[in-house]
């Protein structure tokens, strides 16, 4: 299963993600929250790469098509309680 994302800041703290997943397309707004990224111990990495792996994680846990027109950090930690551990592993690997 072949998908590819595609990430843009468009303002402060919001990223537009286009991905493109067996043959269909589709785009998510993910909102960065800055006190939630130090309240996880997140805050020190580049907020693009947090979203290039929070867009990897959710892609291993969910359908693309099923990606949310709106991400929030905050929810996906509350839906996956595993989230911010993970995702600082994969950012430390980097």
């Amino acid at each position: 299963m072949e998908k590819s994302f595609d990430i843009e800041l468009v303002n402060q703290n919001e990223y537009l993600v286009r991905w493109a997943s067996e043959g269909q397309s589709g785009e998510s707004l993910v909102h960065t929250n800055p006190d939630f990224l130090a309240e996880v111990g997140l805050d020190g990495f580049d907020e693009q790469q947090v979203v290039e792996e929070t867009t990897t994680y959710l892609a291993e846990h969910q359908p693309v098509i099923d990606f949310p027109q709106t991400v929030d950090l905050e929810e996906i930690a509350a839906a996956y309680t595993d989230y911010a551990e993970q995702l600082k592993a994969r950012l430390d690997a980097r």
